[in-house]
């Protein structure tokens, strides 16, 4: 059997970004090891998740310039939720910024939010 096990995200500091995602989004912070030179194998994952982000810390001009826009403006991540509703306002909460109000479609209830780098997110309630 084969899966998907991590998907990276380029980040400016390592733990600006482990904040965003384990106090703001409650993902729990997996592996922190420290590679030597100041890199650093960080991942972090929702709870109960075989999949993890590894965020990674730019490293010269062509990385930095995707942080934030790694997808070209696209959704680039989906965060499957069953209570919509209370992850939603925590994380309205916590300060999490939306692009637009939660909507129901044929698939589910969600909206779109950004990380804290302005990658953008759905935040999904599969039907």
């Amino acid at each position: 059997m084969r899966h998907i096990a991590h998907t990276t995200l380029v980040v400016k500091d390592y733990d600006e970004a482990i904040f965003f995602f384990t106090q703001k989004l409650n993902f729990v912070l997996q592996q922190d090891i420290d590679l030597g030179e100041g890199k650093r194998w960080v991942v972090v994952s929702p709870k109960n998740s075989e999949a993890g982000l590894v965020l990674g810390k730019a490293v010269g001009p062509e990385q930095e310039a995707t942080i934030g826009n790694q997808t070209g403006g696209r959704v680039f991540l989906f965060l499957h939720t069953n209570d919509f509703w209370s992850d939603y306002q925590s994380m309205q909460d916590k300060g999490v910024m939306f692009t637009e109000n939660p909507r129901e479609e044929d698939y589910g209830t969600v909206v779109v939010f950004q990380d804290l780098y302005g990658n953008l997110w759905d935040l999904l309630e599969l039907k």
